[in-house]
């Protein structure tokens, strides 16, 4: 496994070690002592699994406030999405900036998203399926969003038309968004 760092402090972009043949491919897709080695130290708890049929969806931005907040262990599992995560961490030196990763697949790679950023993804083609691993169940009452097309954050999203939940199209921008996290260095 490889785990590459981005310019985003804690986002952190994984590369499971596959080993293929004729037959096709095995990999480990997670291992806890594997990411506790690698100082990945979340205790995951339940898994989600999405299916996205058209090209162009948009689920995001979303994030959890705390006690519910979520860290993300994230990977298409069918077809290739642009995966995005904004910090949103007051005091972060890289607070409301973005940063974008395709995640397929065929590439296999795995984002983990920590608390305190908000997340997104696009697809790519149809067919999509994405699943994600969090260390905090789903809570309603903690569920929030930042609007995907939000002009402070300019995210170069792969399409200018989105297909949206209406839940997506009704979240605020960053600058009035509710968030309760602190960056701690």
């Amino acid at each position: 496994m490889i785990i590459l760092e981005t310019h985003l402090p804690d986002l952190k972009l994984i590369e499971p070690a596959v080993f293929g043949d004729h037959r096709g491919f095995f990999m480990e897709s997670y291992n806890e002592k594997t990411y506790q080695k690698h100082g990945i130290m979340q205790t995951f708890i339940q898994d989600n699994h999405s299916l996205s049929v058209e090209a162009g969806v948009l689920r995001g931005l979303h994030y959890q406030l705390h006690p519910q907040a979520q860290t993300k262990l994230v990977r298409c599992t069918a077809g290739s999405i642009y995966d995005v995560v904004v910090d949103i961490r007051k005091g972060s030196p890289t607070y409301g900036q973005w940063q974008g990763f395709i995640l397929s697949a065929a590439n296999k790679r795995q984002l983990l998203v920590p608390q305190g950023f908000a997340h997104g993804f696009c697809t790519l083609v149809p067919n999509c399926e994405v699943m994600y691993k969090v260390d905090a169940l789903y809570s309603p009452d903690h569920d929030r969003g930042i609007a995907w097309n939000d002009p402070t954050l300019g995210i170069d999203w792969p399409t200018s038309a989105p297909i949206l939940s209406d839940k997506d199209t009704k979240h605020p921008m960053l600058t009035d968004a509710e968030h309760n996290f602190i960056y701690k260095g």
